[in-house]
């Protein structure tokens, strides 16, 4: 069996796929690399055939239909072999010498008969335009190179979360989960992250500067323009994540995992909040009353709690004059702490 997965979806990837397969296959025979065609229109599927005819055994390339990012997860799962599992975006890379302690860590909690449910790195944010990074670290939140429970670990900070950079589940676990992620929608990574946490008894985490993540590049997902743009899928996913697990019954059984899943739900809501009344539109503030009436139907007090009592609270002041006061709440944060 691989040590792990590497699923890479590509869609029009073709003009810098190779920086993060090339980056990947320092992990040698260890690894398994799926480059998930999403249907692209450029030379990404024959790229993709390319690594699997010059690294048979390593690379695999799956060509499908146009559905997406989380449908390029959904697929690199359902082809995976290796023990763990690690989605890389074809525009970010890995850094090698992380990359290796991974394997090490892999290899030693085999050849130990322990075994991590979750490995958690850091990832460093790669801003193209100007040249700088920032690294996102978890050593106040978990032990280096220590298997612990989730009693055994520390408070996250207000801008801590875990991502799609820093996780790497085994990959037993997403299968236990089940989580179909939805076609043709974005944001869903936070999803996929999310869902399972609760299967999570043991966790792994190195002090190491895993995913690099490319910031700045035309047409990013992640760019404030195209956030406001997909509104809709904001509040999609943040409706899932609400309803997919009771955080009020997972604190009696797991307080602190409870408390960052929490914690992250408050960042979820928060975003959609915002990103949808960027739009200026009454359309869009409809939205927003009706994502809050979705939470109370499912939970009314977690509800209550997210939308008066947390950092959501500062972008939901009701009315126009409400709406134009969280926009500047949220400017004035966004200079303080680059958020994407």
């Amino acid at each position: 069996m691989k040590l792990i997965t590497f699923t890479v979806p590509c869609y029009n990837s073709a003009g810098y796929m190779s920086k993060c397969i090339d980056s990947l296959l320092k992990g040698g025979d260890e690894v398994e690399i799926l480059i998930i065609d999403d249907g692209s229109k450029d030379d990404t599927g024959a790229i993709a055939d390319r690594y699997e005819r010059d690294y048979p055994g390593i690379c695999r390339a799956v060509h499908q239909e146009n559905g997406g990012h989380g449908e390029g997860i959904n697929q690199g799962l359902a082809h995976a072999t290796g023990k763990f599992f690690k989605v890389v975006d074809s525009d970010d890379w890995v850094n090698e010498n992380a990359l290796a302690r991974v394997l090490d860590a892999i290899r030693a909690m085999d050849s130990a008969e322990k075994e991590a449910d979750l490995i958690v790195c850091n990832y460093v944010y790669e801003y193209s335009e100007t040249g700088t990074t920032r690294t996102i670290c978890y050593k106040n939140v978990f032990p280096d190179g220590k298997l612990v429970s989730w009693d055994e670990t520390d408070h996250f900070g207000a801008s801590q979360y875990l991502t799609l950079h820093s996780a790497i589940y085994r990959t037993e676990i997403l299968h236990q989960c089940g989580r179909v992620l939805p076609k043709h929608i974005f944001y869903e990574d936070n999803l996929f992250v999310y869902d399972p946490l609760p299967l999570t008894k043991k966790v792994l985490y190195l002090n190491a500067d895993f995913y690099r993540y490319l910031i700045g590049r035309e047409g990013q997902s992640v760019a404030e323009a195209t956030m406001v743009k997909r509104w809709s899928h904001q509040m999609l996913v943040s409706k899932e994540i609400f309803a997919s697990h009771d955080l009020q019954k997972l604190k009696k059984e797991n307080p602190k995992l409870a408390r960052y899943m929490y914690h992250e739900l408050v960042l979820m809501m928060t975003i959609a909040s915002i990103f949808t009344r960027l739009n200026m539109t009454d359309e869009a503030e409809d939205e927003v009353r009706k994502m809050w009436a979705y939470a109370r139907s499912i939970n009314p007090a977690v509800a209550r709690k997210i939308r008066y009592f947390s950092l959501a609270s500062f972008v939901n002041f009701p009315g126009k004059v409400g709406r134009r006061l969280s926009i500047f709440c949220y400017r004035f944060a966004h200079r303080i702490v680059a958020f994407n």
